[in-house]
């Protein structure tokens, strides 16, 4: 449901959302996986795994490849202005992408999960979403937002014509919104994005409640829910905004340069800001293998014996 040049960049961070969302889960499956001592399971078969590939299979990839049909145009970016311009490929694309962005998300991310280093395994999510945020807000040619904000080619054009500051802006937005493709997005975006929601809610509820969540979760659930989403979508998407800043300020390589300076204060460190709210969210930060601690709670209240 976003354009060709965005959709695997997306499904790449949602894939990377998903594994860090049921990290916890992760762990416990890959224990149980190799401590039967016999090949009884196949990792493959993940139910996480498989329920991020159906999401990416059931709502990005049709919804995508409906919009592409339905407006070429501004499915491309305006990089064709209909049908004839439209390769054949750009369909098997649009289709494929999301699915193979989602799995090779989720594998990286569950990687990183495994080992003990979920906050690497975050950090995919946020560079898979900055690369969505950057590409939709700056473009390859400082205009992504004109062409996310056209539904035709005439309408692309007259950004130009009109400049992007003050009133004009606010109108070319206005205009928008009253087209079928913004209609479309309304309609595909609630189910897409709302069931990607209640999935990594879930997932996240669900791990809290294995053993060893209470030790990690350092915050009340609702605030760690919160937390999470600020880390996962506003903050990138304000560095693609900041980015963009910097590139029209500063050229291409200067503006990327600063910016890689300022993104590695804030999220590289070990003590940066990203990474002590992280380590709230309670997200399991030891190796697979290690058992977690039962919670004292649970400890005191089990029957003797």
């Amino acid at each position: 449901m976003i354009p060709v040049q965005a959709a695997p960049l997306w499904a790449y961070g949602v894939g990377a959302t998903f594994a860090v969302a049921a990290g916890r889960q992760l762990q416990w499956w890959e224990r149980s996986v190799r401590g039967e001592g016999v090949r009884t399971r196949s990792r493959a078969a993940n139910p996480y795994l498989a329920l991020t590939l159906l999401y990416a299979a059931l709502l990005p990839a049709p919804t995508g490849v409906y919009l592409l049909w339905q407006n070429p145009a501004w499915s491309t970016m305006h990089a064709a202005r209909g049908h004839d311009g439209v390769w054949a490929g750009f369909a098997l694309f649009q289709a494929a992408s999301p699915v193979v962005g989602a799995l090779l998300g989720f594998l990286a991310a569950r990687l990183f999960v495994l080992v003990g280093a979920g906050y690497w395994g975050y950090l995919q999510a946020v560079a898979g979403y900055f690369l969505l945020f950057f590409t939709l807000i700056h473009g390859w040619d400082g205009t992504g937002y004109q062409r996310l904000l056209s539904a035709d080619p005439r309408a692309f054009a007259g950004w130009s014509a009109t400049g992007a500051a003050g009133d004009s802006a606010l109108n070319h937005c206005l205009a928008f919104a009253t087209t079928g493709t913004f209609l479309a997005l309304l309609v595909f975006g609630t189910a897409v994005i709302g069931t990607m929601l209640l999935a990594e809610i879930g997932w996240l509820v669900e791990g809290w409640r294995l053993p060893g969540a209470a030790a990690d979760l350092k915050v009340p659930r609702v605030i760690a829910v919160a937390i999470a989403g600020a880390g996962v979508y506003l903050l990138p998407f304000a560095g693609a905004l900041g980015a963009s800043v910097l590139v029209r300020l500063l050229g291409w390589w200067p503006g990327a340069g600063v910016f890689a300076a300022l993104a590695g204060v804030v999220l590289a460190p070990g003590r940066s800001p990203v990474r002590r709210l992280y380590a709230l969210v309670g997200v399991p930060d030891r190796h697979w293998r290690v058992e977690p601690e039962p919670d004292p709670e649970a400890r005191r209240t089990s029957p003797p014996g």
